[in-house]
């Protein structure tokens, strides 16, 4: 992944370098990936992810319908 800088402004680069990481999901991955998660827990969260995401669409369907 590259940045360019330009006029030597590095803040302005460090935060577009950033914004790049957060949309690639970087900064959720390493949280993720920092300690050991078990098999049991893992299951827990992808299905509480999984209602989470079928809830929100459940919304935006009724808020299209409506």
């Amino acid at each position: 992944m590259q940045v360019v800088v330009r006029d030597n402004n590095v803040d302005q680069a460090l935060k577009a370098l950033k914004k790049k990481l957060q949309r690639e999901g970087l900064y959720r991955e390493m949280k993720k990936r920092r300690a050991y998660e078990k098999p049991s827990e893992r299951r827990a969260r992808e299905k509480s992810e999984a209602v989470r995401r079928w809830r929100k669409l459940q919304r935006k369907r009724a808020a299209r319908e409506a």
